[in-house]
Protein backbone atom coordinates (compact mmCIF):
# COMPACT_ATOMS: atom_id res chain seq x y z
CA UNK A 1 0.00 0.00 0.00
CA UNK A 2 1.16 3.51 -0.99
CA UNK A 3 0.57 6.15 -3.26
CA UNK A 4 1.52 5.42 -7.24
CA UNK A 5 4.60 7.00 -7.56
CA UNK A 6 5.42 8.05 -4.07
CA UNK A 7 5.17 6.80 -0.58
CA UNK A 8 2.37 6.80 1.30
CA UNK A 9 1.83 10.45 2.13
CA UNK A 10 2.36 9.04 5.94
CA UNK A 11 5.03 8.21 5.89
CA UNK A 12 7.19 11.20 4.69
CA UNK A 13 8.23 12.58 7.96
CA UNK A 14 10.90 10.03 9.00
CA UNK A 15 13.55 11.74 11.29
CA UNK A 16 13.84 10.63 14.81
CA UNK A 17 15.22 12.30 17.90
CA UNK A 18 15.67 9.74 20.36
CA UNK A 19 14.47 6.04 21.33
CA UNK A 20 11.97 4.42 24.03
CA UNK A 21 13.52 1.07 24.56
CA UNK A 22 11.41 -1.32 25.92
CA UNK A 23 8.23 -0.24 24.54
CA UNK A 24 7.76 -3.55 22.73
CA UNK A 25 9.35 -5.71 25.17
CA UNK A 26 5.59 -7.54 25.81
CA UNK A 27 5.39 -8.16 22.30
CA UNK A 28 6.33 -11.16 22.44
CA UNK A 29 4.61 -11.87 25.33
CA UNK A 30 1.36 -10.45 24.11
CA UNK A 31 1.42 -13.19 20.71
CA UNK A 32 -0.48 -16.70 21.84
CA UNK A 33 0.49 -18.56 18.22
CA UNK A 34 -1.11 -19.71 15.35
CA UNK A 35 -4.53 -19.50 16.53
CA UNK A 36 -4.57 -16.29 16.55
CA UNK A 37 -5.93 -14.74 19.23
CA UNK A 38 -4.14 -12.01 21.39
CA UNK A 39 -4.01 -11.37 24.97
CA UNK A 40 -6.36 -8.70 26.25
CA UNK A 41 -9.04 -9.54 23.15
CA UNK A 42 -11.68 -12.44 24.75
CA UNK A 43 -14.61 -10.71 23.07
CA UNK A 44 -13.55 -10.79 19.56
CA UNK A 45 -15.09 -14.17 18.53
CA UNK A 46 -18.66 -12.57 19.78
CA UNK A 47 -17.45 -9.18 18.03
CA UNK A 48 -17.53 -11.26 14.94
CA UNK A 49 -20.78 -12.58 15.36
CA UNK A 50 -22.55 -9.31 15.58
CA UNK A 51 -20.70 -7.59 12.97
CA UNK A 52 -20.73 -10.62 10.32
CA UNK A 53 -20.46 -14.52 10.68
CA UNK A 54 -17.00 -14.26 11.74
CA UNK A 55 -16.32 -17.38 9.70
CA UNK A 56 -14.29 -15.57 6.70
CA UNK A 57 -16.00 -18.46 4.29
CA UNK A 58 -18.75 -16.85 2.80
CA UNK A 59 -17.49 -14.06 0.99
CA UNK A 60 -15.68 -10.58 1.83
CA UNK A 61 -19.15 -9.34 3.22
CA UNK A 62 -19.25 -12.36 5.99
CA UNK A 63 -15.44 -10.67 7.42
CA UNK A 64 -15.78 -9.04 10.70
CA UNK A 65 -16.68 -5.94 10.81
CA UNK A 66 -14.60 -3.18 11.27
CA UNK A 67 -12.43 -5.72 9.80
CA UNK A 68 -8.53 -5.34 11.05
CA UNK A 69 -6.29 -5.43 8.03
CA UNK A 70 -2.51 -6.09 8.03
CA UNK A 71 -0.42 -3.66 6.49
CA UNK A 72 2.35 -5.53 4.63
CA UNK A 73 1.59 -7.94 6.91
CA UNK A 74 2.72 -6.71 10.82
CA UNK A 75 5.24 -4.06 9.68
CA UNK A 76 5.31 -1.87 13.13
CA UNK A 77 7.53 -5.23 14.18
CA UNK A 78 8.89 -6.55 11.25
CA UNK A 79 10.41 -5.67 8.02
CA UNK A 80 7.19 -5.30 5.47
CA UNK A 81 6.39 -7.52 2.90
CA UNK A 82 8.21 -10.98 4.60
CA UNK A 83 6.79 -14.22 5.96
CA UNK A 84 8.08 -13.36 8.80
CA UNK A 85 5.73 -10.19 8.74
CA UNK A 86 2.57 -11.69 7.62
CA UNK A 87 3.06 -15.12 9.91
CA UNK A 88 2.83 -12.20 12.81
CA UNK A 89 -0.01 -10.78 11.59
CA UNK A 90 -1.93 -13.57 11.23
CA UNK A 91 -0.62 -14.39 14.91
CA UNK A 92 -1.91 -11.57 16.39
CA UNK A 93 -4.97 -12.27 14.84
CA UNK A 94 -5.59 -9.81 11.92
CA UNK A 95 -8.27 -10.52 9.94
CA UNK A 96 -6.65 -9.93 6.50
CA UNK A 97 -3.37 -9.69 5.70
CA UNK A 98 -2.17 -7.37 3.43
CA UNK A 99 0.25 -10.16 1.54
CA UNK A 100 2.51 -8.58 -1.18
CA UNK A 101 2.69 -5.69 -3.11
CA UNK A 102 3.55 -7.52 -6.55
CA UNK A 103 5.42 -6.18 -8.94
CA UNK A 104 7.54 -8.48 -12.04
CA UNK A 105 10.79 -9.37 -12.08
CA UNK A 106 12.88 -9.64 -15.42
CA UNK A 107 11.62 -12.86 -16.17
CA UNK A 108 8.24 -12.47 -15.35
CA UNK A 109 7.24 -13.90 -11.74
CA UNK A 110 5.31 -12.00 -9.17
CA UNK A 111 7.56 -10.80 -6.24
CA UNK A 112 6.41 -9.30 -3.12
CA UNK A 113 7.92 -5.61 -2.39
CA UNK A 114 6.46 -2.09 -1.70
CA UNK A 115 7.80 -0.92 -4.92
CA UNK A 116 9.85 -1.95 -7.76
CA UNK A 117 12.67 -0.12 -6.33
CA UNK A 118 13.98 -2.25 -3.53
CA UNK A 119 17.24 -0.08 -2.35
CA UNK A 120 15.60 0.66 0.90
CA UNK A 121 14.08 -2.69 1.82
CA UNK A 122 16.61 -4.87 0.94
CA UNK A 123 20.73 -5.59 1.49
CA UNK A 124 20.80 -4.95 -2.39
CA UNK A 125 23.44 -2.38 -1.95
CA UNK A 126 25.81 -4.23 -0.07
CA UNK A 127 26.05 -6.70 -2.90
CA UNK A 128 28.85 -5.33 -5.10
CA UNK A 129 28.10 -7.73 -8.17
CA UNK A 130 25.19 -5.91 -8.55
CA UNK A 131 26.61 -2.51 -8.22
CA UNK A 132 25.97 -2.30 -12.11
CA UNK A 133 22.28 -2.76 -12.06
CA UNK A 134 21.44 0.66 -10.15
CA UNK A 135 20.01 3.11 -12.37
CA UNK A 136 17.42 5.98 -12.76
CA UNK A 137 14.37 5.56 -13.77
CA UNK A 138 11.14 8.08 -14.34
CA UNK A 139 8.26 5.86 -12.23
CA UNK A 140 4.77 7.67 -12.85
CA UNK A 141 6.41 10.44 -13.29
CA UNK A 142 8.95 10.95 -10.82
CA UNK A 143 12.62 10.51 -11.15
CA UNK A 144 13.69 7.40 -9.09
CA UNK A 145 17.09 6.03 -8.39
CA UNK A 146 17.89 2.93 -6.97
CA UNK A 147 17.59 -1.16 -7.92
CA UNK A 148 14.41 -2.25 -10.17
CA UNK A 149 12.78 -5.61 -9.99
CA UNK A 150 12.72 -5.85 -13.40
CA UNK A 151 16.20 -5.92 -14.07
CA UNK A 152 16.65 -9.22 -11.99
CA UNK A 153 15.52 -12.40 -12.48
CA UNK A 154 14.17 -14.28 -9.51
CA UNK A 155 17.25 -16.40 -8.73
CA UNK A 156 19.30 -13.47 -8.22
CA UNK A 157 16.33 -11.37 -6.15
CA UNK A 158 16.30 -14.70 -3.76
CA UNK A 159 20.10 -13.95 -2.77
CA UNK A 160 19.14 -10.61 -1.24
CA UNK A 161 17.67 -10.16 2.34
CA UNK A 162 14.76 -7.74 3.26
CA UNK A 163 15.59 -5.16 5.90
CA UNK A 164 13.46 -2.43 7.57
CA UNK A 165 12.43 0.25 5.25
CA UNK A 166 12.19 3.23 8.46
CA UNK A 167 14.68 2.29 10.50
CA UNK A 168 14.76 5.82 11.36
CA UNK A 169 11.24 5.18 13.26
CA UNK A 170 11.42 1.59 13.63
CA UNK A 171 15.00 1.13 15.11
CA UNK A 172 13.64 -2.10 17.11
CA UNK A 173 12.70 -3.90 13.65
CA UNK A 174 16.63 -3.98 12.07
CA UNK A 175 16.93 -6.87 14.46
CA UNK A 176 15.71 -8.81 12.10
CA UNK A 177 17.89 -7.37 8.80
CA UNK A 178 19.19 -9.67 6.52
CA UNK A 179 16.15 -13.10 8.44
CA UNK A 180 13.88 -13.21 5.72
CA UNK A 181 14.01 -13.48 1.82
CA UNK A 182 12.16 -11.41 -0.66
CA UNK A 183 8.16 -13.85 -1.35
CA UNK A 184 7.09 -14.68 -4.36
CA UNK A 185 3.01 -14.73 -5.15
CA UNK A 186 3.26 -18.15 -5.45
CA UNK A 187 4.86 -18.64 -1.89
CA UNK A 188 2.48 -16.34 -0.15
CA UNK A 189 -0.61 -17.98 -1.44
CA UNK A 190 1.08 -21.27 -0.79
CA UNK A 191 1.75 -19.94 3.18
CA UNK A 192 -2.01 -18.34 3.20
CA UNK A 193 -3.02 -22.32 2.35
CA UNK A 194 -1.17 -23.98 4.80
CA UNK A 195 -2.12 -21.28 7.49
CA UNK A 196 -5.92 -22.04 6.22
CA UNK A 197 -5.03 -25.66 6.93
CA UNK A 198 -3.55 -25.10 10.53
CA UNK A 199 -6.43 -22.89 11.61
CA UNK A 200 -9.08 -24.71 10.19
CA UNK A 201 -10.42 -21.56 8.13
CA UNK A 202 -9.99 -19.53 4.91
CA UNK A 203 -7.04 -17.22 5.47
CA UNK A 204 -7.60 -13.97 4.07
CA UNK A 205 -4.92 -12.35 1.78
CA UNK A 206 -5.53 -8.67 0.01
CA UNK A 207 -2.52 -7.89 -2.83
CA UNK A 208 -1.89 -5.07 -4.36
CA UNK A 209 -1.03 -4.51 -8.32
CA UNK A 210 1.50 -1.98 -7.97
CA UNK A 211 2.64 0.66 -11.00
CA UNK A 212 0.72 -1.51 -13.48
CA UNK A 213 0.80 1.17 -16.72
CA UNK A 214 4.18 1.59 -15.72
CA UNK A 215 4.85 -2.12 -15.89
CA UNK A 216 2.63 -3.24 -19.08
CA UNK A 217 4.78 -0.43 -21.02
CA UNK A 218 7.69 -2.89 -19.88
CA UNK A 219 6.29 -5.78 -21.61
CA UNK A 220 5.49 -7.47 -17.74
CA UNK A 221 1.49 -6.74 -17.50
CA UNK A 222 0.26 -7.54 -14.27
CA UNK A 223 -3.02 -8.25 -14.38
CA UNK A 224 -2.97 -11.39 -16.57
CA UNK A 225 -0.02 -13.03 -14.13
CA UNK A 226 -1.96 -12.10 -10.78
CA UNK A 227 -5.12 -13.62 -12.43
CA UNK A 228 -2.83 -16.88 -14.02
CA UNK A 229 -1.41 -17.36 -10.42
CA UNK A 230 -4.64 -17.07 -8.89
CA UNK A 231 -6.36 -19.98 -11.24
CA UNK A 232 -3.75 -21.83 -10.89
CA UNK A 233 -4.34 -22.23 -7.13
CA UNK A 234 -8.21 -21.70 -7.21
CA UNK A 235 -8.54 -18.60 -6.17
CA UNK A 236 -10.22 -16.38 -8.94
CA UNK A 237 -13.35 -17.07 -7.64
CA UNK A 238 -16.23 -14.47 -6.10
CA UNK A 239 -16.53 -15.67 -2.47
CA UNK A 240 -12.49 -16.45 -2.63
CA UNK A 241 -10.34 -15.24 -0.16
CA UNK A 242 -8.22 -13.01 -1.74
CA UNK A 243 -9.01 -9.31 -2.51
CA UNK A 244 -7.38 -7.37 -5.14
CA UNK A 245 -6.42 -3.44 -5.23
CA UNK A 246 -4.61 -0.93 -7.16
CA UNK A 247 -4.41 2.82 -7.77
CA UNK A 248 -5.24 2.26 -10.72
CA UNK A 249 -8.71 1.89 -11.84
CA UNK A 250 -8.19 0.78 -15.29
CA UNK A 251 -6.17 -1.64 -13.72
CA UNK A 252 -9.39 -2.96 -11.83
CA UNK A 253 -11.34 -2.95 -14.31
CA UNK A 254 -8.74 -4.82 -16.67
CA UNK A 255 -8.65 -7.42 -13.56
CA UNK A 256 -12.76 -7.52 -13.28
CA UNK A 257 -12.94 -9.02 -16.64
CA UNK A 258 -10.07 -11.67 -15.66
CA UNK A 259 -11.00 -13.13 -12.25
CA UNK A 260 -14.31 -12.81 -10.02
CA UNK A 261 -12.29 -12.22 -6.92
CA UNK A 262 -13.84 -8.98 -4.81
CA UNK A 263 -12.13 -5.63 -6.10
CA UNK A 264 -10.99 -2.60 -4.53
CA UNK A 265 -9.78 1.13 -5.71
CA UNK A 266 -7.00 2.43 -3.93
CA UNK A 267 -7.72 6.12 -3.65
CA UNK A 268 -4.65 8.58 -2.94
CA UNK A 269 -4.59 12.46 -1.84
CA UNK A 270 -7.79 14.45 -3.32
CA UNK A 271 -6.06 16.63 -5.73
CA UNK A 272 -4.13 13.94 -7.69
CA UNK A 273 -4.17 11.61 -10.50
CA UNK A 274 -4.20 8.33 -10.49
CA UNK A 275 -1.19 7.59 -13.01
CA UNK A 276 -3.50 5.57 -15.54
CA UNK A 277 -5.37 9.03 -15.73
CA UNK A 278 -2.27 10.79 -16.59
CA UNK A 279 -1.41 8.32 -19.46
CA UNK A 280 -4.44 8.12 -21.21
CA UNK A 281 -5.63 11.65 -20.68
CA UNK A 282 -8.66 11.25 -18.23
CA UNK A 283 -9.14 14.47 -16.62
CA UNK A 284 -10.31 13.07 -13.08
CA UNK A 285 -8.73 13.55 -10.21
CA UNK A 286 -9.27 11.74 -6.81
CA UNK A 287 -11.46 14.52 -5.38
CA UNK A 288 -14.30 13.81 -8.50
CA UNK A 289 -14.09 9.86 -7.61
CA UNK A 290 -14.90 10.36 -4.40
CA UNK A 291 -17.93 12.39 -5.65
CA UNK A 292 -21.27 10.68 -5.60
CA UNK A 293 -20.97 9.96 -9.54
CA UNK A 294 -17.30 8.73 -9.46
CA UNK A 295 -18.53 6.53 -6.82
CA UNK A 296 -21.24 5.05 -8.46
CA UNK A 297 -18.67 4.60 -11.55
CA UNK A 298 -15.87 2.89 -9.55
CA UNK A 299 -19.22 0.21 -8.08
CA UNK A 300 -20.10 -0.51 -11.45
CA UNK A 301 -16.57 -2.73 -11.77
CA UNK A 302 -15.36 -2.68 -8.10
CA UNK A 303 -16.54 -3.82 -4.36
CA UNK A 304 -14.59 -1.71 -2.47
CA UNK A 305 -12.52 1.41 -2.44
CA UNK A 306 -9.18 2.05 -0.18
CA UNK A 307 -9.19 5.78 0.38
CA UNK A 308 -5.93 7.52 2.63
CA UNK A 309 -7.33 8.31 6.02
CA UNK A 310 -7.76 11.89 5.17
CA UNK A 311 -10.33 11.25 2.67
CA UNK A 312 -12.15 10.18 5.78
CA UNK A 313 -11.14 12.76 7.68
CA UNK A 314 -9.26 16.02 6.59
CA UNK A 315 -6.34 17.54 8.80
CA UNK A 316 -5.70 21.30 8.86
CA UNK A 317 -2.78 23.40 8.08
CA UNK A 318 -1.25 22.20 11.45
CA UNK A 319 -2.11 18.30 10.95
CA UNK A 320 -5.05 18.22 13.11
CA UNK A 321 -8.25 16.59 12.25
CA UNK A 322 -11.21 18.33 11.20
CA UNK A 323 -14.56 16.86 10.34
CA UNK A 324 -15.37 13.85 9.00
CA UNK A 325 -16.45 14.34 4.83
CA UNK A 326 -19.95 12.44 3.06
CA UNK A 327 -17.71 9.62 1.73
CA UNK A 328 -18.25 6.95 4.53
CA UNK A 329 -22.12 7.47 3.47
CA UNK A 330 -21.54 8.31 -0.12
CA UNK A 331 -19.43 4.94 -0.61
CA UNK A 332 -22.15 2.99 0.99
CA UNK A 333 -24.78 4.13 -0.49
CA UNK A 334 -23.05 2.78 -3.81
CA UNK A 335 -22.95 -0.68 -1.74
CA UNK A 336 -18.87 0.10 -1.67
CA UNK A 337 -17.02 -1.24 1.34
CA UNK A 338 -14.44 0.70 2.87
CA UNK A 339 -10.99 0.26 4.00
CA UNK A 340 -8.65 2.71 4.44
CA UNK A 341 -5.06 3.51 4.80
CA UNK A 342 -3.10 3.44 6.81
CA UNK A 343 -3.19 3.99 10.82
CA UNK A 344 0.71 3.63 12.41
CA UNK A 345 1.42 3.75 16.47
CA UNK A 346 4.13 6.35 16.38
CA UNK A 347 4.26 9.75 16.29
CA UNK A 348 5.25 11.17 13.20
CA UNK A 349 2.59 8.86 11.31
CA UNK A 350 -0.57 10.02 13.39
CA UNK A 351 -2.92 13.34 13.39
CA UNK A 352 -0.90 16.09 15.43
CA UNK A 353 -3.73 16.18 18.25
CA UNK A 354 -2.98 11.88 18.60
CA UNK A 355 1.06 12.74 19.37
CA UNK A 356 2.63 12.54 22.58
CA UNK A 357 6.03 14.56 22.90
CA UNK A 358 8.47 14.96 19.77
CA UNK A 359 10.15 11.47 19.72
CA UNK A 360 9.48 9.98 16.37
CA UNK A 361 10.03 6.41 17.63
CA UNK A 362 7.63 7.30 20.57
CA UNK A 363 3.68 6.31 20.39
CA UNK A 364 1.23 8.37 20.48
CA UNK A 365 -2.73 7.97 21.26
CA UNK A 366 -3.04 5.70 18.94
CA UNK A 367 -5.89 4.33 20.52
CA UNK A 368 -7.30 7.73 20.50
CA UNK A 369 -7.10 7.72 16.30
CA UNK A 370 -8.54 4.48 16.04
CA UNK A 371 -11.42 5.68 17.88
CA UNK A 372 -11.83 8.84 15.90
CA UNK A 373 -11.52 6.93 12.36
CA UNK A 374 -13.85 3.98 13.25
CA UNK A 375 -16.64 6.08 14.73
CA UNK A 376 -16.98 7.60 10.93
CA UNK A 377 -18.85 4.07 10.27
CA UNK A 378 -15.49 2.74 7.75
CA UNK A 379 -15.68 -0.83 7.33
CA UNK A 380 -11.84 -1.80 8.41
CA UNK A 381 -8.65 -0.04 8.24
CA UNK A 382 -5.06 -0.86 7.37
CA UNK A 383 -2.47 -0.91 10.09
CA UNK A 384 0.81 -1.41 10.77
CA UNK A 385 -0.02 -2.85 14.23
CA UNK A 386 -2.87 -5.28 14.00
CA UNK A 387 -2.38 -5.94 17.94
CA UNK A 388 -3.07 -1.99 18.25
CA UNK A 389 -5.85 -2.49 15.56
CA UNK A 390 -7.87 -5.26 17.19
CA UNK A 391 -7.60 -3.83 21.11
CA UNK A 392 -9.01 -0.55 19.81
CA UNK A 393 -11.32 -2.40 17.84
CA UNK A 394 -12.88 -4.22 20.48
CA UNK A 395 -12.78 -0.81 22.42
CA UNK A 396 -15.63 0.37 19.60
CA UNK A 397 -17.85 -2.66 19.62
CA UNK A 398 -18.04 -2.29 23.44
CA UNK A 399 -19.67 0.80 22.88
CA UNK A 400 -21.41 0.42 20.01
Amino acid sequence: MGTQGTQDTQDSNEGRTGGTPGRRALLGAAVLGAGGAVLGLPGTARAGEKHGNGGHNGGYKSLPKPTIIGHRGASGYRPEHTLGSYQLALDMGAHIIEAGDLVPTKDGHLVCRHEPEIGGTTDVAAHPEFADRKATKLLDGVSTTGWFTEDFTLAELKTLRAKERVPANRPHNTLYDGRWEIPTFEEVLRWREEQSRKLGRQVWIYPELKHPTYFRKLGLGLEERVAKVLRRHGLDKKNSPVILQSFEPTSIRRMDKLVDNPLAVLLSAANTRPWDFVETGDPRTVADLVKPAGLKWIASYAQGIGPTLDLIIPKDASGNLTTPTTLVRDAHAEGLVLHPYTMRNENPFLPTNFRKGTDADAYGDAFGAFATYLATGIDGVFTDSPDTGLLAREDFLKKN
